[in-house]
């Protein structure tokens, strides 16, 4: 028994495993390949350079792979990678990159993004990240394996979302938020270490109790960014299990571009 609706328009060139499911009214495009036993729901639209993996599940009306929202953007060969194991709800848009960054977004695997979430061009999403519905990623915004961001949340143009942070629902995103932590508000500001979540994954209490001491350098005892480095660099050679943790966070906080909100 076919697994691909009737209704369902595949144009010629199409790349689709015989396990995938496509549902009624999907359109598939010419350059999109879809991998075994992906699920595309009804009316969906997957188009452009656009490769989906294996196991998927792509709700109704979700626009895959459209053409960038830059007015820069003359039609060139860019491209939308979507791992595996991903749940991609209802009206969601994920676009294709543009030549101005690397030409390719990027969604890993394992990560579960609501309806009506926006991911625009040259976004690269991690693997376990959580975006809640109308969540809306401008271009080239990076979010880390682990981090959730909240529903009605607004993040700005290259912003960096680190591991396993938390970003409040109805924020506005305008700088970096380093690894561990929940941030919220508008503009979003700290909130502490994300403590729930790395109980939940895992995190020793020790790594835990490591990372609450760094939180408190970084943001609670009155030092300059640069003297709260140096006190984390200490912080991460205590021989610990939060010594690997702490470095992460420094590392952030090294490479970040737009400034880590404070």
């Amino acid at each position: 028994m076919s697994r691909i609706h009737p209704t369902a328009i595949i144009e010629a060139g199409a790349q689709i495993d015989e396990s995938v499911e496509i549902g009624p009214f999907a359109v598939i495009g010419a350059n999109v390949t879809i991998g075994a036993r992906t699920i595309v729901g009804s009316h969906s639209v997957l188009e452009g350079q656009t490769t989906v993996g294996e196991d998927n599940r792509i709700g109704h009306y979700a626009s895959i792979g459209g053409r960038p929202q830059d007015m820069k953007y003359k039609g060139e060969l860019t491209k939308l990678v979507i791992g595996n194991r991903n749940t991609i709800r209802e009206f969601t848009t994920l676009h294709t990159g543009t030549v101005q960054d690397t030409g390719v977004t990027i969604i890993g695997d394992d990560n579960w993004i609501m309806a009506y979430v926006h991911v625009g061009h040259d976004c690269c999403l991690g693997s376990n990240v959580i975006m809640s519905s109308n969540a809306q990623l401008a271009g080239h915004v990076i979010v880390d394996d682990y981090a959730i961001v909240g529903g009605m949340t607004g993040v700005h143009q290259f912003v960096r979302i680190g591991a396993h942070a938390m970003v409040g629902g109805a924020s506005a995103l305008v700088q970096d938020v380093p690894p561990f932590v929940v941030a919220a508000g508008n503009k979003a500001v700290p909130h502490g270490i994300n403590v729930e979540g790395l109980r939940r994954r895992g995190f020793s209490p020790d790594a835990i109790s490591a990372l609450r001491a760094a939180y408190r350098t970084l943001y609670k005892n009155g030092l300059s960014l640069e003297e709260a480095k140096a006190q984390l660099a200490e912080l991460a050679s205590a021989g610990g299990d939060g010594d690997v943790h702490v470095k992460a966070l420094i590392d952030f906080v090294e490479q970040s571009q737009r400034g880590i909100i404070r």
